[in-house]
Formats: C-alpha cells, structure tokens, sequence
C-alpha cells in the first residue's frame, strides 16, 4: 500500500510520542524529525530509528522540502504562526499541534471531514480535544446556551510549551467550545495538579442547556465517548452523567497509551492521536485523489 510522507517539526515530548504512533500507522511515512537541538531526545531517538533529522529547525525543511507532504507542527504557538507561512508556501498540509489557530478547529469525532481541504488544521488544545466532543453531544439533541470546561492535568505533564500557552490554552478551547461545540457561550479552566503519585488527566463539562432530554443527552454522550476512543483508547467516562434541571455534567478522564510518555500523560496522547487521526485521513485523501 502507498504511503504519505510526513514530518515532525518539534523533537520535544508531544513531537517523540508522535512519531512512535506514526511508526504504527499503515498508511503514513514518517521520513523526518526537525527540532533545533542536536542532543534532543527526539532527535537523538528518531537517527537511532533511521530517520532523516534536521537540526536547524524549519529553514533547515525548506532546503529539503521534498522530504515531506504533511507536516506536524508540535512547537509552539508562537513559532507556529512563522512556520504557517513557510509551509503554506512550499504547498504542505500541516497539523497545528499549538493553541495558534491558524487553520480551522478540528476535533476528529466532530467535524474532520468538513476541512479535509484546509491546508492547516488546528487541533485546539488538549482540553478542547478531550472536551468539546461532549459538548457537541449534548447539542446534537438540546441546545447548549453556556459550556464551561475544567482541565485536571498533573503538573509533570505540563512542559515548558503547555505552560508558556496557559492564556493561549483557555482562550482558545472557549472559543472551541463555541465554534464546534456548538455552545452559544463557552469557558474553560486549566489546572496543574502537583499531586504524587501523578494523576490520569480528568475533564468536568457543566453545559446548561434549554429543554432537557435526559434519555437522548445520555445516549448522545455515550455515541461520543465511543468515537473518540476509536482513536484514543484510554479515553472513558468517569461515571454517568449528572442531571440537574436543566444543566448536565460529565466527568471523563483520559489515559495514555504509553507509547513514549508516560500513561498519566492522557493530555498529551489525546493531542497526538488526533494528530494522527488527522494525518491518516489527509492521507486516504490524498491517495485516493491520486488513483483517479
């Protein structure tokens, strides 16, 4: 079977764990590791794989542009808004694993194949991934008039980019909650849990909604959980909904696959499975446009 050729720009954790999940996928390549530290880890672990690595970040992909066709972006959102204009010129797909939202916000169980023609996508951030997918459950049956979100993540999984991104992060997932959950007002919270042993990230969603359906929002919620976890398993219901008049809570925590972070890490893996979810859709595309 053909594959798609793709690329890692970042050799940071979220950039490593990616490419021990791509080297898993059927229909994906990955040729190319670019970060800008030669004694990086995932630099050091993507030339002992035999990998092509760049070590001059992305000035050092446009010189060998030919390496890759879609790229992911595990940076920055900072560096990202740079790396956007650089790689929309050279013609490339790109996932945004930063909060930068330069392209459309995509949450694969919701709305990928309505931007399988963007050239950047957005993966909102790892709340929103978590998150939001309930959010648009609910709203499937009942209008959402407010969704408010509490990230839970332990603190040794929050890296120098997630915490430099902590405005970005709540900005950003409310406007998520908003634009693809459907919710006519969106909020979300982030918080860093120090605790020892370290916590599996948990999620809480309060959507208060206008005439509520217990029975559907329930089965709508279930549906949902079940997509998501067709691409990240360790993703499950704490325990069953809450229903108070008209507001619904829902708790979710989300395990990692241990691929190369660790399980309590679940913020990092639901981020780099819908990348790859992602990645594998843009590819189906690409090859079957291909064969026509």
């Amino acid at each position: 079977m053909s594959k798609a050729k793709v690329a890692i720009i970042g050799s940071g954790n979220i950039g490593t764990d990616l490419m021990m999940k791509v080297r898993r996928s059927n229909i994906l390549e990955l040729t190319t590791m670019i970060g800008i530290d030669p004694e990086s880890d995932g630099l050091l672990r993507a030339r002992e794989l035999g990998y092509e690595t760049i070590d001059t970040g992305i000035n050092g992909f446009v010189e060998r542009a030919e390496l890759a066709d879609i790229l992911f972006d595990a940076t920055s959102a900072k560096s990202h808004i740079r790396h956007a204009k650089v790689l929309k010129n050279l013609n490339k797909k790109v996932i945004d694993m930063t909060p930068a939202a330069v392209g459309p916000f995509v949450v694969p169980a919701v709305n990928l194949h309505s931007h399988l023609e963007a050239e950047n996508i957005n993966l909102i951030t790892c709340g929103g991934q978590a998150t939001i997918p309930l959010v648009h459950a609910v709203n499937q049956v009942c209008s959402v008039t407010y969704a408010e979100i509490v990230a839970t993540i332990s603190s040794r999984s929050a890296g120098p980019g997630t915490r430099a991104n902590i405005d970005e992060f709540t900005e950003t997932t409310a406007r998520g909650i908003e634009l693809v959950g459907g919710a006519k007002k969106g909020k979300a919270i982030i918080i860093l849990n120090p605790a020892e042993p370290p916590i599996l990230m948990r999620d809480t969603v309060y959507c208060l909604v206008e005439n509520m359906k217990e029975t559907e929002v329930a089965r709508s919620i279930q549906q949902m959980v079940e997509n998501v976890q067709s691409y990240v398993p360790g993703y499950r219901l704490r325990r069953e909904p809450i229903f108070e008049g008209n507001k619904v809570t829902i708790f979710i925590e989300v395990e990692g696959a241990g691929d190369y972070l660790p399980t309590y890490s679940g913020n990092l893996d639901i981020m780099t499975s819908a990348g790859v979810k992602v990645a594998e859709e843009f590819a189906k595309k690409k090859l079957a446009t291909h064969l026509q």
